[in-house]
């Protein structure tokens, strides 16, 4: 298989890669930078749990997207959001609200709240079920999940979410 030298920024750290040309986003920063927070779901696309954010605002499912694709691009994971040992205040807000149960979709759903957040800062209960539209939880039902992005929505200001996304 023919690789290539890639540059990925991931939550704020310049990595120099040789991938195969075939070897997905989601590989890369789970087995060859054991950032192992971003899930491996269906596979498919399907159940948005490899979601990560690529340049701050576009969410994407890293299991869909090749290495290759995202060179020299900023991708921020849910570990990136944590700053100084500190939870985001997406995370935080899914935690008061109880929209973790399992977990197994948590990390796709906080970055694809990300996603929602940075490019409106405060959506209506409708855009949010429409911008979480693509990763499914089996837990929780989606009520938990919509009031946390509401409450993320109030707690933050997209000055975080830029430099999350190691934007600044």
């Amino acid at each position: 298989m023919k690789t290539r030298f890639i540059k990925l920024n991931v939550n704020g750290k310049e990595h120099r890669l040789e991938v195969p040309a075939n070897r997905t986003l989601l590989q890369a920063l789970r087995d060859d930078l054991m950032l192992t927070e971003t899930k491996y779901g269906c596979g498919t696309g399907e159940c948005g749990g490899c979601t990560v954010l690529v340049d701050g605002k576009e969410s994407i499912c890293s299991c869909l997207t090749l290495a290759v694709e995202v060179e020299g691009r900023h991708i921020t994971t849910v570990g990136g959001l944590t700053r100084d040992g500190e939870l985001h205040p997406i995370q935080q807000a899914f935690i008061d609200e109880g929209a973790i149960q399992c977990g197994y979709c948590t990390p796709g759903m906080v970055m694809k709240t990300a996603s929602i957040l940075a490019n409106n800062p405060t959506p209506s209960e409708e855009e949010i079920r429409r911008g979480l539209e693509g990763n499914i939880c089996r837990c929780t039902g989606y009520e938990k999940i919509v009031r946390a992005v509401q409450r993320a929505s109030r707690m933050i200001d997209n000055s975080q979410l830029r430099k999350a996304g190691g934007m600044s």
